[in-house]
């Protein structure tokens, strides 16, 4: 059963921007800690950032931080991943996730979408 449903995915040019959304009927996802991941084919899964439950601060690895940012609405029970300057190697399959333990690592989180898919043409 899926639990969170992603959405935004596309083709894109360098440079450009795309604002991807997880959202869930069946969890109230402000309760939860949120991540996104990406994969990229032969790559191993990577952390993209991550909200903690009932907070609006969200963590951003290093070199992403200032493209990308996250961003809560809870009278819509949504996240969002907003993307800017957008390059070829952003190209992945993207993924949000929900927990109650920490943003550590994909491991700790329960309740994984089944994805969409970012492609940043040169």
């Amino acid at each position: 059963q899926v639990q969170v449903v992603e959405s935004g995915g596309g083709l894109v040019q360098a440079g450009g921007s795309l604002r991807l959304s997880c959202t869930s009927s069946t969890l109230t996802l402000r309760d939860y800690i949120i991540a996104w991941f990406r994969q990229a084919p032969g790559k191993e899964r990577e952390g993209v950032g991550c909200i903690w439950r009932n907070d609006d601060i969200a963590y951003i690895p290093p070199s992403m931080k200032g493209r990308f940012t996250i961003s809560r609405n809870n009278a819509e029970n949504a996240l969002y991943l907003q993307m800017n300057s957008l390059k070829p190697e952003d190209t992945a399959m993207y993924y949000c996730a929900a927990g109650v333990r920490s943003c550590s690592q994909p491991a700790d989180f329960d309740y994984w979408g089944q994805g969409t898919q970012v492609t940043v043409s040169s």
